[in-house]
């Protein structure tokens, strides 16, 4: 009976319109909840670090000092934990997704400025795991030589 089912269900779907969308050419339909590209207005910032603290993905990285803030939107899930834990409000998750790129540059933000230009990005480890991309080839974990960078 199985075997019906599947042809069934074969045959439904080779007439039936694409179940996906031609995302970035038509884009995609956004709900109220959607979650897209992280916001920082840093003149409200307060550089207390919490959110690169919460973050689950380490890909916010706050200077106190130097008084910058980065985000590398390639390690960035869209969890909306470090909008909650901010105390003064200053990040927020806009409706827009991410526009897709191959360039691999982190948003830095500095203080009292406009955003500055992208730079390489520095890898960045959680707490008590060692950074790969710092172990020497041939040790455990470490990546290959023709693994990318």
């Amino acid at each position: 009976m199985s075997l019906f089912q599947i042809a069934k269900t074969t045959v439904k779907s080779l007439f039936s319109a694409p179940a996906t969308l031609m995302y970035p050419t038509k884009p995609a339909k956004k709900s109220k909840g959607t979650r897209g590209t992280l916001e920082n207005d840093i003149n409200r910032c307060i550089f207390c670090g919490n959110c690169q603290r919460k973050c689950p993905c380490v890909a916010i990285t706050v200077d106190k000092n130097s008084r910058t803030w980065e985000l590398d939107r390639f390690r960035c899930v869209s969890c909306n934990c470090c909008v909650e834990v901010c105390p003064v409000k200053c990040l927020r998750m806009e409706n827009d997704y991410t526009k897709p790129t191959t360039d691999s540059k982190m948003k830095v933000l500095l203080k009292s400025e406009k955003p500055a230009p992208a730079q390489a990005p520095k890898p960045v480890a959680p707490p008590g795991v060692a950074n790969p991309r710092s172990q020497k080839p041939g040790t455990p974990n470490a990546p290959s030589a023709d693994s990318p960078p």
